[in-house]
């Protein structure tokens, strides 16, 4: 298994997290969802999934909820705010863009990584 992967109990399906990190300042963990595309209504709903399942499995009682980021191509304001207005947990969302232009550093680190430099992404996490 990956790190980021979950597996919720009494669902039998699989579903992998992108980025799971643990802020130390804010004490929570903070879920990190990457689309390639524009924002759709049932990311927030997946993201809420994600969100109860580590609270559920990873939190401890001293811990803050967790928290989620979802970050997309594009987004349509008026549908961001429908899809996650009445949702009870803090999830935010913003847009991305790319440079055409990487510095030199970056893209040896990209092939680097691509070339299965990725110990980190071979953790095994279960919940």
């Amino acid at each position: 298994m990956n790190l980021g992967f979950l597996n919720v109990i009494g669902v039998k399906k699989d579903f992998y997290i992108d980025l799971l990190f643990y802020h130390i300042k804010l004490r929570c963990y903070v879920v990190i969802e990457l689309k390639s595309g524009e924002f759709k209504a049932e990311h927030a709903g997946k993201m809420n999934l994600y969100l109860s399942a580590i609270d559920d499995s990873l939190k401890s009682p001293g811990d803050n909820p967790s928290i989620g980021l979802i970050l997309c191509r594009e987004k349509n304001k008026i549908l961001a705010e429908y899809a996650l207005r009445d949702v009870n947990k803090p999830i935010g969302l913003s847009e991305y863009r790319l440079t055409k232009i990487l510095p030199k550093n970056i893209k040896t680190f990209e092939r680097g990584y691509e070339c299965g430099n990725s110990a980190a992404m071979k953790s095994n996490v279960k919940f």
